[in-house]
């Protein structure tokens, strides 16, 4: 039987494929195309193709895997996706995703929410490591925390450590406070600001509330 024709009997159906180190994967879309050769393993998935693998869950338009044991992940077209086990989700353009080095890279307009800690990200280019729980923004970084919103060209965010350092232009506000350095380190589990190289900023005075029954 043909790939293709198996593709249309499995049509949006469960497929689970070999693992790296135990990992479990499976995938389903409404069609699969592509050939096992060696050395030009390729899968192509369109109409609501969907990837798990491991804790992480992948949803695109499109998604090609690549490499022996499906090694790499490239989706595009609405992607959506879900770590499960740190409950952070992704929305991007396009998705690449390596499942032994467990690192993801997004490009286009792209949002990371780590609904954990309360954080939301946005950027233009996005790379995720799993492993070490740090991710790196690049190019029109936005960062929202309460009321708390970070701005910057460049920004690493170490999640362990509840640490995000931004450099390129970065901005902090927080409620009526602005804050403005060469590079700017936040402390987001305390939200204290540390500032370094041509600091500046403003900082408004609350206004005292006249005392009930003052005469």
């Amino acid at each position: 039987m043909s790939i293709k024709t198996a593709a249309l009997a499995l049509c949006a159906a469960t497929i689970l494929l070999p693992a790296i180190e135990a990992d479990t994967f499976t995938f389903k879309a409404d069609r699969m195309s592509g050939g096992r050769a060696a050395g030009k393993e390729i899968t192509m998935l369109t109409g609501n193709a969907e990837v798990h693998s491991d804790s992480l869950i992948l949803r695109a338009d499109r998604i090609e895997l690549q490499g022996d044991d499906n090694q790499f992940i490239d989706c595009a077209g609405n992607v959506w996706g879900m770590e499960e086990d740190k409950n952070i989700l992704f929305q991007t353009d396009r998705l690449r995703y390596d499942r032994k080095l467990k690192i993801a890279r997004l490009e286009g307009n792209s949002t990371l929410e780590d609904k954990e800690n309360e954080i939301v990200a946005k950027g233009r280019f996005i790379e995720y490591d799993d492993q070490n729980e740090i991710t790196v923004f690049q190019i029109s970084v936005r960062l929202f925390k309460d009321d708390m919103v970070c701005r910057s060209e460049y920004a690493v965010y170490r999640r362990q450590a509840k640490l995000l350092d931004l450099t390129g232009f970065p901005v902090v506000f927080k409620k009526s406070d602005e804050f403005r350095a060469d590079r700017i380190r936040v402390d987001l589990d305390t939200d204290d600001v540390t500032m370094e190289g041509a600091v500046s900023g403003s900082i408004k005075q609350k206004e005292k509330e006249t005392e009930k029954g003052e005469e």
